[in-house]
């Protein structure tokens, strides 16, 4: 196979130091070879102009190719970024959102790899016959490639039966892990009680794979709505009260219990408070095997955004969003390593018939944000300097590649691993428009908000499948499933 090479590309050195290098490539990587003895630093290069210059440097690499020559031109190139928490709905909710049109979005915004959710799935992913189901329905539907999520639900567990078989079997066939709910509005996928949950804990324990959590308490949740909307307090106001701060963190104090009697590995999905984040914090020092992960919607929005018309109902999540003080707290969680990586919780629907109601209890809670979560965190997280670029990597990438077992071939910029990179420009802006989307669902509360991060191109194992936020083609027979390592 001829090896191609991309010329010029600024890799991550260490920190926020950066090496210009030639990267040698078929669909692995084949070698990197370093065109400097000195890193650069961030700050020497990130004026426009101070970047231009240093491009006239550049040359064409001396180790010559038989394959193809890209020009990266000092663009910084990552690791295709990976996102371990999405609702791409096929089969079965395919009027909200589809593997193609996600995967496509996901390629145009950097991302070469997802990890589909068992719940928005009919049948949902709660058996290996059912995995099965979902795996016929994929075959030749994405752009990119996917991991799968196993899942247990209420409706599994009986008086006189637990899921084990269940668990053991989509263990064996290599999910990357168990999704449950506490509180759920689905009833495919019922939520489970804290007796089922440790009982759960043990039983995956077992497997040594993480259990994912969706953390709110369910009786406060629901004695709290149905108290409202008997008062006919049916605004955003209402929604945040029952979901409020207390709800996650009594439900992340439960979960952190459970972790540390059974030794299960417990995470956290969309984390929003700072209590929560402290809990985590705790539990971690601790070594409680607890971890977590938030979504840029927490990063950016508080409950002030709520009262902007133009993207209100665009914004309701569970949980939702919560206050300035969450927000830096998120931010410090990232940094110091008590959150693992951010997602998108990506989860779309058709907005006209789903986010229309003046009643915000009956507004369809999902945004649909793989597209955008990296250049949000190259722009909001490491150009603003609450991160370095390593830490954001590692947030985007290769700490989602470890902990799901997919590090063997995901996740680095490693001789031998995926050729999957993703092109980045960092000396251009984008303002962000629902008509630039590529999901099904066009609609994002971050309409109108301008990234200082652009991706210029997606490459998976080897292949341009983006460039300039445009699919290089509907190739959807080249995404593949990604069984855990």
């Amino acid at each position: 196979m001829d090896v191609n090479i991309l010329h010029n590309a600024l890799i991550c050195d260490h920190g926020n130091q950066l090496n210009i290098a030639d990267i040698y490539f078929t669909d692995k990587i084949k070698d990197i070879k370093l065109k400097q003895q000195r890193a650069l630093q961030w700050k020497d290069i990130s004026d426009k102009n101070d970047h231009f210059n240093y491009k006239k440097t550049f040359k064409k690499s001396p180790h010559p190719s038989n394959g193809q020559n890209f020009e990266a031109e000092g663009l910084l190139c990552i690791p295709g970024a990976i996102d371990g928490h999405v609702h791409f709905s096929t089969p079965g909710f395919e009027f909200r959102e589809d593997f193609e049109h996600a995967s496509c979005a996901a390629a145009c915004g950097g991302v070469t790899t997802v990890i589909d959710m068992p719940c928005t799935s009919i049948p949902p992913v709660t058996s290996a016959a059912n995995l099965q189901t979902k795996l016929v329905q994929l075959k030749n539907r994405s752009l990119i490639d996917y991991a799968l999520w196993g899942g247990v639900s209420a409706n599994m567990f009986s008086n006189t039966r637990i899921p084990k078989q269940e668990i053991a079997e989509l263990s064996d066939a290599c999910v990357v892990g168990f999704k449950v709910y506490l509180i759920s509005g689905m009833p495919e996928f019922g939520a489970v009680d804290l007796n089922q949950m440790l009982t759960l804990a043990g039983l995956i324990g077992e497997t040594g794979l993480p259990l994912a959590v969706h953390a709110e308490h369910p009786d406060l949740v629901t004695q709290r709505q149905a108290r409202l909307e008997k008062e006919n307090k049916t605004d955003w106001r209402a929604y945040c009260e029952s979901r409020d701060v207390l709800a996650e963190t009594l439900a992340v104090a439960q979960i952190r219990e459970i972790a540390a009697s059974s030794r299960c590995r417990m995470h956290i999905v969309h984390l929003s408070s700072q209590r929560g984040v402290q809990l985590v914090r705790e539990a971690r020092a601790e070594q409680i095997p607890l971890s977590a992960e938030t979504c840029p919607h927490y990063l950016n929005f508080t409950q002030k955004d709520f009262a902007r018309e133009d993207i209100s109902v665009y914004l309701k999540t569970a949980p939702p969003v919560k206050f300035e003080q969450d927000r830096q707290a998120l931010w410090e969680g990232l940094r110091d390593s008590t959150l693992s990586f951010v997602t998108t919780d990506h989860a779309g629907c058709i907005p006209e018939l789903e986010k229309s109601s003046d009643n915000f209890w009956e507004i369809y809670g999902g945004i649909p944000g793989v597209q955008h979560r990296v250049s949000f965190m190259l722009s909001e997280g490491f150009e603003k300097s609450r991160l370095t670029l390593q830490k954001t990597i590692e947030l985007l990438s290769t700490n989602v590649a470890e902990y799901y077992g997919i590090a063997g071939r995901k996740g680095s910029l490693e001789i031998g691993k995926d050729a999957d990179f993703s092109v980045m420009n960092l000396w251009k802006s984008q303002t962000v428009t629902a008509a630039d989307m590529q999901s099904k669902g066009k609609y994002t509360p971050f309409e109108g908000m301008t990234f200082n991060a652009v991706v210029e191109q997606t490459w998976l194992r080897g292949k341009l499948i983006s460039q300039h936020g445009k699919p290089v083609n509907l190739d959807y027979g080249y995404g593949r499933w990604l069984k855990r390592n």
